[in-house]
């Protein structure tokens, strides 16, 4: 896997996560795969915006990152599985926090 070296990340642990979960697609695929393994049709169907290109993008982009694995099954049409790493799943809290905050937000305004 092409992991980040550690180099190559900012030296501010926040930046650090930023750098990994910063775009709002790679947040989104979290949620869902925190939930078990989903195909790319059903990734792309829950994101309701997303484009092809830029889901493959970001996908690929997490499981570099280590946050994800792919698993392609060789059958016809091929079958492809993405399902979090336990360093993908060790973001639960993170994501549980957001969204906490973001239920209290909601109810102010």
């Amino acid at each position: 896997m092409l992991h980040e070296t550690s180099d190559a990340l900012p030296a501010c642990p926040v930046e650090t996560t930023l750098t990994l979960i910063s775009d709002k697609w790679k947040v989104l695929i979290l949620r869902d795969l925190l939930t078990g393994t989903k195909r790319f049709g059903e990734l792309k169907k829950s994101l309701g915006g997303v484009s092809q290109k830029v889901l493959t993008s970001q996908l690929r982009q997490m499981e570099a990152s280590g946050l994800l694995t792919r698993k392609v099954y060789a059958e016809v049409p091929p079958r492809v599985e993405y399902t979090l790493t336990e360093f993908g799943y060790s973001l639960r809290p993170v994501l549980e926090a957001m969204r906490d905050w973001g239920e209290v937000y909601k109810k102010r305004f």
